[in-house]
């Protein structure tokens, strides 16, 4: 792992770039030290700079967490495959059609996270090797697929936030059933690319005997901004 630049933020919380091989990430840690570790992933082609997943970070790491984000393969400045850039081009076309769109999500999704898992336990491995980080690891982030992938190979991982924002993979609803680390579990009511009782029956299927399920009015990128401060008391839970 190598750190490219830094930056310390207001609030006491260093950002740090860095590259782990074809990997580049992002960590914020805060002033005390050794600190728990927290996952935030992104999909759908995001950044890891997205100044949504951004302020998440920064907020969580300065309530006493290391967080670290990278950008997986197709997402941020890497390079997209060719068979990446056909899902998306007809994603977007059946989307505009109004067709179903199931399918494509199934033959896009799937590979990705496949891909991305090794990506993140190598980048785990290393964080895991610097001083400033100890403890339990915890997972937050609005790519749930990777996240039930992760909580079911990962032993390392000790609790998960997930949002049911984004199409999770039959292959992954059927996982769900063998995670069992406590879920905190948060739910836009009115998300209208996700459908609710897809996202209820998800939950329901999660083997772990903690979860809890959080629905809050509104749509994909509406939820509410205490729903982090709650989060960052679930985390303190069971990583502290």
């Amino acid at each position: 792992m190598q750190f490219t630049s830094e930056q310390l933020l207001d609030d006491g919380v260093l950002e740090r770039e860095f590259t782990l091989g074809e990997i580049p990430g992002t960590l914020w840690t805060p002033g005390s030290a050794p600190a728990p570790l927290v996952l935030m992933a992104h999909n759908n082609g995001l950044p890891k700079a997205e100044p949504r997943l951004v302020a998440r970070a920064r907020y969580t790491a300065a309530r006493g967490y290391a967080v670290a984000t990278i950008d997986a393969a197709g997402c941020g400045d890497r390079p997209r495959s060719a068979a990446d850039e056909q899902a998306r081009a007809d994603l977007r076309r059946a989307m505009q059609a109004g067709e179903p769109v199931d399918e494509i999500f199934e033959s896009f999704i799937g590979p990705l996270v496949e891909n991305a898992v090794p990506e993140w336990q190598t980048t785990l491995d290393a964080l895991l090797e610097l001083p400033e980080i100890g403890g339990p690891v915890g997972y937050s982030g609005g790519w749930t697929a990777l996240g039930i992938r992760l909580a079911v190979v990962e032993p390392r991982i000790a609790a998960a936030g997930f949002f049911a924002g984004g199409y999770v993979p039959r292959a992954q609803r059927e996982e769900a059933r063998q995670v069992t680390i406590p879920l905190l579990f948060l739910l836009q009511w009115d998300d209208q690319g996700n459908p609710r009782q897809r996202a209820l029956d998800l939950f329901d299927a999660f083997g772990s005997k903690e979860k809890t399920l959080h629905a809050n009015l509104g749509g994909h990128t509406g939820t509410p901004w205490f729903e982090l401060e709650d989060g960052c008391r679930f985390l303190d839970r069971h990583l502290k």
